[in-house]
């Protein structure tokens, strides 16, 4: 079981995974030591995304976490969007990932060890 089971991402202080620190609660992706530029929407999925390693996320359940019920875009294009900027961010691709693995027309599992 992992140690993030059931326990909400900014209760922690920071959490490792490869060569990466990721700070919840200041919302702060860090690459050995440096501050990662990233918007809001992609911290939010891998936040989501680190609170359920190795289980998946769904689109739906991404849409409803992080655009507010307010917001009209395009979804589907959003996410996928977010998705390619953190993976961008995190040196990731989604024919190999290391961290964020596709769910084709499912959603996201994060696969990294944490």
């Amino acid at each position: 079981m992992s140690v993030l089971a059931g326990m909400a991402a900014d209760k922690l202080d920071r959490i490792l995974f490869g060569k990466f620190e990721f700070y919840p609660a200041a919302g702060e992706l860090h690459c050995q030591g440096a501050k990662v530029k990233l918007q809001e929407q992609p911290l939010e999925i891998l936040r989501l995304l680190i609170e359920h390693p190795a289980e998946l996320v769904t689109r739906d359940e991404l849409r409803q976490k992080v655009w507010h019920s307010d917001t009209f875009v395009d979804f589907d294009h959003g996410i996928n969007n977010a998705i390619k900027r953190l993976r961008e961010a995190l040196g990731d691709t989604a024919e190999t990932p290391h961290y964020v693995e596709t769910l084709p027309r499912r959603g996201y599992r994060f696969i990294g060890k944490i």
